[in-house]
């Protein structure tokens, strides 16, 4: 689901979504002309998938048929640096053995987004005990650009709340799939005691409450859940934000995945997926990528009991108690999280 909090903001309306999801117009033209120049086919989608190879081989390539001099690195920027070693500049060792939370929330953020860090502290960040259950937050961030003058602030609201991990990776949308793996060795090493992790974005609406429901009748093993997304097709237009190489990603189709939006998981994935990282080349789209690996595993996403709990935008009429019964909802600002809250807190005395 897939880029760093600060920014994404509006981007992540349910149309861009939906971009994702569905095959560009080019791609439904080259259908319609590939269903009449071969009606008898056996194998649609491959002769498809061999006419956009074409295409884009022949963008990159020069006259005497040899890779262009420049492809390799163009095509070296949708293939994430991973497996590597990074190590945290600020980090938590302890908390996690010390509290031993039922429920880690990860939150990959900015560091310069201090304000999304602080709407969440202010919601569905303090509440750290639900049904008898404890549950911790945790803010998952790389490094700024120079000459922001970040350090100095991260430094102090570390001191001061304690929940801040920092890693060494330039924090960037291209970089989302190391952040992603570097929160995945992290809950290994740090925190595997806990029962279950999500991973989830600083825009976003989280009905603790909801999603404890849902964990406490869910397998402790094996299990992923969230925003499930099936026969998602890899986007060939080089002008699309997702845009995927055949000479990366040669499939017509991705494999089953979960929107990088927000996704909850059992404690002994991570350790799979991060051994299984070795064999998986690590493209940019991290949700696409922690879907490869699931599919190396022989592991299947678990689509929720109702599709209506992990919602990928607010819809245009909401119910008397809409927050009462989604799990998360994508939001525009850090003051749109506050103003749901409150709602939120409104409905539960009511709903």
């Amino acid at each position: 689901m897939l880029e760093s909090s600060a920014s994404k903001g509006s981007e992540k309306s349910m149309w861009s979504r939906v971009r994702r999801w569905c095959p560009g117009v080019l791609v439904l033209f080259v259908f319609i002309g590939t269903l009449t120049l071969k009606p008898s086919s056996p194998n649609l989608w491959g002769y498809v998938h061999y006419l956009r190879t074409t295409a884009l081989s022949a963008k990159y390539s020069n006259d005497s048929g040899n890779m262009s001099p420049g492809v390799l690195p163009v095509l070296q920027h949708f293939i994430a640096p991973y497996p590597h070693s990074y190590h945290f500049i600020l980090d938590e060792p302890d908390r996690c053995q010390q509290q031993k939370p039922f429920l880690v929330l990860m939150v990959p953020v900015a560091p310069q987004n201090k304000e999304a860090r602080d709407a969440i502290r202010s919601t569905w960040g303090k509440e750290t005990t639900i049904m008898g259950k404890v549950v911790s937050v945790y803010f998952l961030l790389g490094q700024g650009k120079e000459g922001h003058g970040t350090e100095e602030q991260v430094l102090q609201e570390s001191q001061e709340h304690h929940d801040l991990l920092q890693s060494d990776f330039v924090d960037s949308y291209m970089n989302l799939t190391i952040k992603t793996m570097v929160m995945f060795e992290w809950l290994t090493s740090r925190c595997s005691n806990a029962g279950f992790a999500m991973k989830i974005d600083s825009d976003m609406f989280l009905n603790v409450h909801q999603l404890m429901e849902l964990l406490l009748k869910a397998p402790n093993q094996l299990y992923i859940t969230g925003l499930v997304v099936r026969g998602a097709f890899a986007l060939r237009d080089p002008n699309s934000k997702w845009f995927m190489p055949v000479e990366v990603f040669p499939d017509v189709q991705y494999p089953p995945y979960l929107l990088g939006m927000g996704y909850v998981f059992s404690l002994d994935l991570p350790k799979k997926i991060i051994e299984v990282s070795a064999h998986v080349k690590a493209v940019y789209i991290e949700d696409v990528y922690v879907g490869l690996c699931l599919r190396y595993s022989g592991i299947q996403p678990t689509d929720p009991p109702s599709g209506y709990l992990f919602k990928a935008a607010l819809p245009h009429y909401l119910s008397n108690c809409y927050w009462t019964s989604v799990i998360t909802t994508i939001l525009d600002s850090p003051k749109q999280l506050l103003y749901s809250w409150e709602t939120y807190q409104t409905q539960k005395n009511g709903c």
